[in-house]
């Protein structure tokens, strides 16, 4: 029997922040009080000596580039610098090589996670426009939800026949998550900039080549569509202000039908940032202004937008720097999204409580994934133990990417985490890994 004892800890939980120990036994917490004794001579202890113990956050965004794209990040290497953030379980998106849009694709990707991911994992089947039958096959005990594409990105899987879409939201009971940009409008914008510019056009005309209204004409379409199918939609990496407004804050989280997503980038860097960042914090949908980004803040915090995410997509740096039409959009940050936000806790922005209710307790309620998001008895044991004052800068020694940049390097960082807990084993120590493997593949409660 693996048994662990965390004494002495911050336990924050279900909006509340009480003192206390945590034993587990094997992969489960067993109990929870405010001490409790070893029992034998083989419980392994770890003192958390006042520190903050949080659940394993859960990252509902994340592409890994496996198969496919593994010359600029693999499952295991993205999933080792999540554990290595405090991220314990991860939803993989479909826009890989072969997209992730027949079943045999997806449980080739399984398969892989199966053996090389450290983190807990679960995959997104891809929808496009002429794989309904694919999509109708998939068990929706099994896996995580269905992601469209409404506006092209990384991996060209825009589905933009109106029928289609109709029919894939009247057809399927899965979340359905959505990345919404409109097309026609981007596409407008761009080739307006190609004309004046050519191909280097100032990375900073970004957020208006994919702009506000891009974002809201495909988001307010895409609600319209949900609440005329009774679909179960999940707008992911709100990016604007306007959006917030589609949302609502008056009905409990298990109880709605239309949710929404921010991601960490949308809520450090504004369009003031390009001037020094460059196509380094190039994203879709594109960073935009300081108003958005305060607008996403108080969505965010009101319990409009419902989870906080990553949408971490790595690219090699040499593609990065290339000209503005050539630079692929996406960045990595599993490493660092969870002590970024405690940034913006130590500035007065954001409760501790607030950090696991938007990063591991609403991820868990929204995809119904089963006994994981909470510091529960009889829960996995997916913890965290993050020391609010241990401060440490991100340089090029200490990124684990594959593709070994970030868009916070040269950021000194205040919070630090110490330990990551996966099903009840310790995986990660003070920046050192376990080298045996203990994840396991999520599962839904549908």
């Amino acid at each position: 029997m693996n048994t662990l004892l965390i004494k002495n800890a911050r336990i924050v939980n279900e909006g509340k922040i009480f003192e206390g120990d945590i034993l587990v036994e094997n992969n489960i917490i067993k109990e929870i009080s405010s001490s409790i004794s070893a029992k034998s001579s083989n419980v392994q202890i770890i003192d958390a000596e006042g520190n903050y113990v949080i659940p394993g956050v859960i990252d509902d965004q994340v592409h890994f580039r496996e198969p496919g794209l593994t010359y600029k990040a693999n499952i295991e290497s993205e999933s080792k610098a999540a554990i290595a953030g405090g991220i314990t379980s991860y939803i993989e998106m479909p826009n890989t090589n072969p997209q992730t849009t027949t079943i045999e694709a997806l449980n080739d990707k399984f398969s892989i996670a199966s053996e090389t991911s450290y983190a807990n994992y679960s995959f997104m089947f891809g929808g496009t426009n002429d794989n309904l039958e694919e999509i109708l096959k998939v068990n929706p005990k099994e896996v995580a939800g269905l992601k469209l594409f409404l506006g092209s990105s990384t991996g060209n899987m825009l589905v933009d026949n109106p029928e289609v879409l109709e029919k894939i939201f009247s057809s399927t009971d899965m979340i359905i998550s959505v990345h919404c940009e409109d097309e026609a409008t981007i596409q407008a914008n761009l080739e307006a900039n190609i004309e004046k510019y050519g191909e280097d056009i100032p990375v900073k005309l970004h957020p208006q080549i994919r702009s506000e209204k891009a974002c809201y004409i495909s988001s307010s379409k895409a609600i319209e569509l949900a609440k005329k199918t009774g679909a179960r939609l999940h707008v992911f990496h709100l990016s604007t202000g306007i959006e917030t407004k589609l949302f609502t804050n008056k009905i409990p989280l298990k109880d709605k039908k239309i949710t929404a997503e921010v991601c960490v980038h949308h809520l450090w860097f504004s369009e003031e940032d390009y001037d020094t960042k460059g196509t380094l914090i190039k994203w879709n949908p594109a960073v935009k202004t300081a108003n958005d980004r305060d607008e996403l803040w108080k969505a965010l915090l009101d319990g409009r937008i419902d989870v906080l995410a990553t949408d971490h997509a790595p690219h090699t740096l040499e593609e990065k720097k290339q000209v503005y039409t050539k630079a692929p959009s996406g960045g990595p940050l599993v490493q660092h999204a969870l002590v970024a936000i405690l940034e913006a806790h130590h500035k007065g922005k954001i409760s501790l409580e607030k950090v696991v209710e938007k990063m591991c307790h609403n991820p868990a309620i929204l995809f119904q994934i089963e006994k994981r998001g909470f510091i529960k008895e009889g829960y996995f044991a997916d913890l965290v133990i993050v020391n609010l004052n241990k401060p440490w800068t991100v340089n090029k020694q200490n990124i684990l990417y594959k593709c070994g940049w970030s868009p916070f390097e040269g950021t000194a960082f205040k919070s630090r985490v110490t330990h990551t807990i996966l099903n009840g084993h310790v995986v990660y120590e003070n920046s050192k890994f376990s080298n045996t493997k203990h994840s396991k593949r999520l599962t839904f409660n549908r």
